[in-house]
């Protein structure tokens, strides 16, 4: 994540710029940080994402939100564009624009070389700050695996890890289930590359 030397910007100053940027950046507490364009295995798995969820979702309360919907976590800390966003019940957002999400249930984040620790450090931490937050999913790239990460009712964190295109991954918060087959659909991973 590259950051706008310039100064401190307020989270209003950063909204402003956004709409009228040609590309994305995410906030994070007073600085801009400008957005890499995705690998060509990150858009497939975006894509396959969206497959194995939207038809779960359609008789349900819930509804999901790509990657240009904007989440934020607390008033000056972060805004952030998850891949996946899904929210049960009527969503609300920051104002009428309808940018900005504030009650997310579930994010799913696919990790990239240059994103992943923030995904699974301070991005997270303030993620957890959402009351409606309940799970976080991170996706691997290079390998059939994703995590989960579980809110439970004492407020810990459950970790689930899911390996294999033979396994399923289940969020009961939606009652969902991801077959890893479906969501790696078509992925080349390094090993099968080099062969």
């Amino acid at each position: 994540m590259a950051s706008n030397p310039k100064q401190h910007f307020t989270p209003e100053e950063y909204l402003e710029l956004e709409r009228q940027a040609d590309f994305k950046s995410e906030y994070l507490d007073g600085q801009i940080y400008a957005m890499a364009g995705a690998s060509p295995a990150h858009s497939a798995i975006t894509f396959n994402l969206y497959g194995e969820v939207n038809p779960q979702l359609r008789s349900t309360s819930c509804r999901g939100f790509s990657n240009d919907t904007k989440v934020r976590s607390s008033y000056s800390g972060l805004y952030s564009y998850p891949d996946l966003s899904v929210v049960c019940g009527e969503p609300i957002f920051l104002d009428d624009k309808g940018e900005v999400l504030l009650n997310p249930k579930v994010i799913f984040e696919i990790l990239s070389p240059s994103t992943e620790a923030f995904d699974r450090g301070a991005k997270f931490l303030r993620y957890q700050i959402l009351e409606s937050f309940t799970d976080y999913v991170l996706i691997a790239q290079d390998e059939p695996r994703v995590e989960h990460f579980i809110r439970q009712e004492d407020g810990s964190w459950r970790y689930v890890v899911v390996k294999g295109l033979e396994n399923t991954l289940h969020i009961a918060a939606i009652n969902c289930t991801i077959a890893l087959a479906g969501l790696y659909n078509k992925i080349k991973f390094p090993e099968e590359a080099q062969a």
